[in-house]
């Protein structure tokens, strides 16, 4: 018997890589002789890199940037080969994420995405013909001001004066100046995973949905959405592209919408991105099953997450999905309307989200061990 075992990462506790072990455990505990791929996968956030390892042979590259509140940091990216064309991987989230400043440092008022900007221009150096930019996981709401900044972009006050670093002081924002942004970005081919859908601006923008996600008080997400929306005005008037409505602008506090302007970056389903490039139908062909899992299973899910992408390749070679997730909503169950032949919630037990992220592994593992034991059960009745 084979069976891939292909996660998403379960934010905030456990890797895509470390998930994948944790349910090969369980497995192994039902199915001792069943032979075993462990897949992690990405949907363009936090993992987008470590997916990519798996299965490409390229070299992690480590730069010193500014992080979300300019604080010095070093922050990873990743370079390999693909038809004979270099291509560079950077996640966001390693220079300007959330999880990487200090839940009582955390200001999304003033976080940047310079840092994100400063990995670009190092790929640029490397000589890159492509870059993928996950950019999920941010701790930022400027727009990628931040990010344009880095490769020369300035954003200029009524007076003349750069405005400084953050969402908030987007609403000074009185021009744009693109004279010495890097000429290299015109020449490369920008690519942003993402599988957000929400636009820059409005109730379903980047402020109103994830601002409150980042710290954000009611207040302070009309003040911010007001400013990004002041930027697009100022943006659709300078450079003359409107990206306050685009589907997925609003991706990572508006960066989606700052590469849209100053890259052409073109936003692509990060999911689907990582499954194309490490040939995932290869990788499953004759599997007995596919075990997924991710955080949370919600209706994001089925707008294009991780099992979904996965069910629908699976779907074309008759192989059945079973996700399993740190939390399922009602929506959840409709998974099944897309190929997913099963959910199933990790905690076997009313207990807090702090004890379930404390001990996420050891609880995947218990719920593969669970899932399998189920399976077992099914195949002895078909005979």
């Amino acid at each position: 018997m084979h069976i891939v075992i292909a996660p998403d990462s379960f934010k905030g506790s456990l890797t895509a890589g470390e998930a994948a072990s944790a349910i090969a455990m369980g497995v192994k505990q039902v199915f001792p002789k069943a032979s075993i791929s462990k897949v992690p996968v990405a949907d363009g956030g936090e993992g987008t890199i470590d997916a990519l390892t798996q299965t490409t042979h390229g070299k992690i590259m480590t730069n010193a940037v500014m992080g979300p509140l300019n604080e010095p940091i070093n922050a990873d990216w990743y370079i390999f080969s693909e038809n004979t064309v270099s291509v560079a991987v950077i996640e966001m989230a390693k220079a300007s994420g959330l999880l990487i400043t200090p839940e009582n440092k955390r200001d999304i008022r003033h976080a940047s995405t310079y840092g994100t900007g400063q990995l670009i221009k190092a790929a640029l150096d490397a000589g890159v013909g492509r870059i993928i930019i996950g950019i999920g996981g941010s701790a930022t709401n400027d727009g990628g001001a931040g990010m344009a900044a880095a490769l020369g972009v300035k954003f200029f006050d009524k007076n003349h004066q750069i405005i400084p670093a953050g969402g908030a002081a987007l609403s000074q924002l009185a021009y744009i100046d693109t004279t010495n942004i890097d000429k290299r970005i015109c020449h490369t081919d920008i690519c942003i995973a993402s599988d957000v859908d929400n636009p820059l601006c409005g109730p379903a923008g980047a402020s109103a949905v994830y601002g409150p996600q980042k710290g954000a008080r009611p207040e302070t997400v009309t003040e911010l959405d007001a400013a990004l929306l002041h930027y697009s005005n100022i943006a659709k008037h300078d450079i003359g592209i409107d990206v306050s409505n685009i589907p997925g602008s609003g991706a990572a506090g508006g960066l989606g919408a700052g590469l849209m302007l100053f890259t052409n970056g073109r936003i692509i389903s990060g999911s689907k991105l990582i499954l194309d490039t490490i040939n995932f139908p290869k990788i499953i062909a004759g599997a007995a099953f596919i075990i997924t899992g991710e955080g949370y299973t919600d209706e994001q899910t089925i707008q294009g997450k991780v099992p979904i992408r996965i069910a629908e390749i699976a779907k074309r070679q008759d192989i059945p999905v079973i996700c399993l997730s740190g939390a399922l909503s009602e929506a959840a169950h409709n998974l099944a309307n897309y190929g997913v032949s099963a959910v199933a919630a990790i905690p076997y037990a009313p207990c807090s989200l702090d004890y379930c992220m404390e001990n996420a592994a050891l609880l995947l593992q218990l719920a593969a061990v669970r899932t399998c034991q189920l399976i077992k059960i099914g195949s002895l009745m078909e005979k």
